[in-house]
């Protein structure tokens, strides 16, 4: 056997990056070899298993990614657009996989993610969990057996610290359903209502957010017609979810070809 490949870990004092860092140590198919903090953190230069309250792990968090990432054949990050799309470029260098789970990504972003992804392996994805990868699936299928005479409507709830709105998988499930339609979401969604918005269009995906306490995340996708509705719904209960479905996307990404990934390809759904 090789040896087990290297992961750092961006936003390390993050919510994600910390449970993260927890679940890689318990890991035996990746090994914790860097940790990657913004200029000026007060974490720089202290071993994170420290930082973080617990013990010794070997590990400094630092706030240069060209240099931990040079010696590490994956990256996991939960950070911020503007971050992810510099990461991108650094571990398309570094030659390393790039798993991505930040959410409020847009058209300019994406379009740089995707010309790191022609020289490095990245999986990117709304959400790593595998019950949110099948409530996609679901919703395409069961989307594309119903006409526009039955309304979709994705409605979420988060955390009050989240700070986009709809979430990443909320998106991810709006998608879903307008490629079950055959049709554009850009142009048959409709985000939140407020006033007198008069009577709903048919054919539209509408969306709704909701925001408080400590939320881990719940998805419903309501496929509404007269008389009778159809409800699919996820609810996470503990972020470790995600971790988990992050490291094995870090895990899968090794040795594949250059490209861009998501968690359908990662679990083979």
């Amino acid at each position: 056997m090789g040896e087990v490949p290297g992961l750092v870990v961006t936003g390390a004092s993050g919510r994600m990056g910390q449970t993260l860092i927890r679940l890689v140590g318990a890991a035996d198919k990746l090994r914790l070899v860097g940790c990657v903090e913004r200029a000026g953190h007060p974490w720089i230069g202290r071993d994170v298993g420290e930082a973080m309250g617990g013990s010794h792990l070997g590990v400094k968090v630092t706030d240069d990614p060209l240099e931990a990432f040079a010696k590490a054949q994956a990256v996991v990050d939960f950070t911020s657009p503007a971050a992810t799309v510099e990461f991108a470029a650094l571990a398309a260098q570094a030659r390393a996989v790039h798993v991505i789970g930040t959410t409020g990504l847009e058209a300019e972003h994406l379009a740089k993610i995707e010309a790191a992804s022609r020289h490095a392996v990245i999986v990117r994805a709304g959400n790593m969990s595998l019950g949110v990868n099948l409530l996609v699936r679901l919703t395409q299928k069961v989307a594309a057996a119903l006409d526009a005479d039955w309304d979709v409507e994705v409605v979420e709830a988060h955390h009050r610290m989240k700070v986009d709105a709809p979430s990443g998988t909320a998106l991810m499930l709006g998608q879903a359903a307008a490629d079950g339609r055959g049709v554009s979401l850009e142009k048959a969604r409709v985000s939140g209502r407020d006033g007198i918005t008069g009577a709903r269009e048919r054919g539209t995906i509408g969306f709704s957010a909701i925001r408080g306490g400590d939320i881990v995340g719940e998805h419903d996708v309501i496929f509404a017609s007269e008389g009778e509705r159809i409800v699919l719904r996820h609810m996470a209960t503990d972020r470790s979810i995600f971790a988990r479905g992050a490291l094995r996307a870090a895990a899968w990404g090794q040795g594949q070809k250059p490209g861009q990934y998501d968690m359908m390809d990662v679990l083979g759904i």
